[in-house]
């Protein structure tokens, strides 16, 4: 083969080569231009169709849950402690016993007194017989009645002495934790224990300024404790007289059953706090909103796409959320999966029941 037969040869292998080349270039752009299939197949997802209806407007407010009464127990008299009649954390009623203090050296001065009392007794007995007969003056059994009432007067005050060494609950609520011993030595500086009634708490929280007018005794609000969603019902029954200087809120107080002792005194609570009636309201379930830096957003249907959203929300439930903005009634509103939805995202939509 002469020198010009290989140079034809190479040349057709090369244009033979390239047109390979273009070929398979062609085809795996084809192939990646292709959409696949997963890519495009609709995400499945469950919505419901926007519906309007009466609903109640309301503001939500931090605040927290006071008890009803509550009381440090301390000893009004000194002395050593010789028996704890208490556990803590027990439920106490009215009047029983928690600690008696050793009372042996006021039960000696009450003999002494008593015995004096009676000395006293018969001389102002002998001195009214010899007054009657005139054989003393005014004078002298004024003294006598003296010493006696004096003595009587004597015998009340050690009597009152010693009730004071049996500290009594002074009304009935849990026992907190107990900071003292038996044998201990008590004085009016000894917190011995808390004394909290419980069974209605108080809960406490500040309103502001522009919304005092609603606020009236008696109106019903509720309320519910941090990690936990459970909704409770309570009545105002106090308002602060005037509006703070400094936060310009106005200090409000309802009151709350807790007859089974869930509601924790010093907890915080998120209060709601009802302020008009909204006619048409939208509420759409709460695993709908997926919040965002700026607010919150949802997801609804249009032409077979998850379109975003921004929705401004109001009074919630532990179920559903009203919408005060973002969406219409008769909106097919994206329930399930929201939260790993983007915005055009095809989806396969089932209306819930």
């Amino acid at each position: 083969m002469n020198k010009k037969s290989i140079i034809y040869l190479l040349l057709a292998c090369a244009v033979l080569g390239g047109g390979y080349f273009l070929i398979t270039a062609k085809k795996d752009k084809k192939d990646a231009d292709k959409p696949n299939g997963k890519k495009d197949m609709p995400v499945p997802a469950q919505a419901i169709i926007a519906k309007s209806s009466v609903a109640d407007r309301s503001i939500n407010l931090s605040g927290s849950i006071d008890a009803e009464e509550q009381v440090e127990i301390r000893s009004e008299v000194s002395g050593r402690i010789t028996k704890i009649f208490f556990a803590e954390g027990q439920r106490i009623k009215q009047g029983e016993p928690l600690i008696k203090i050793d009372d042996i050296e006021l039960q000696a001065q009450l003999k002494q007194a008593q015995t004096a009392n009676q000395l006293n007794a018969e001389n102002e007995r002998r001195a009214k017989l010899l007054l009657q007969k005139g054989a003393i003056s005014q004078e002298e059994f004024d003294i006598a009645s003296a010493a006696l009432k004096t003595s009587l007067a004597q015998i009340q005050l050690i009597q009152a002495q010693i009730s004071k060494t049996t500290i009594r609950a002074p009304f009935s609520g849990m026992i907190g934790l107990r900071n003292i011993s038996v044998g201990a030595i008590v004085s009016s500086n000894t917190l011995i224990t808390n004394l909290v009634k419980d069974n209605l708490v108080k809960i406490t929280f500040a309103i502001p300024e522009k919304y005092s007018n609603i606020v009236k005794i008696n109106m019903p609000i509720e309320f519910s404790v941090a990690n936990d969603p459970t909704i409770i019902k309570a009545n105002i029954y106090a308002v602060e007289p005037q509006v703070s200087l400094n936060t310009r809120t106005l200090t409000v107080r309802a009151r709350a059953n807790n007859e089974q002792g869930k509601l924790k005194v010093g907890s915080f609570v998120n209060v709601i706090v009802p302020i008009e009636v909204e006619n048409d309201a939208i509420s759409i379930p709460t695993e709908a909103i997926v919040p965002i830096q700026d607010g919150k957003k949802v997801f609804v249907l249009q032409h077979g796409l998850a379109k975003e959203v921004k929705v401004e929300t109001g009074a919630r439930t532990d179920k559903d959320i009203v919408i005060l903005s973002g969406i219409s009634a008769g909106d097919t509103v994206l329930t399930t999966g929201v939260l790993s939805l983007k915005d055009g995202a095809k989806v396969k939509v089932s209306l819930a029941n």
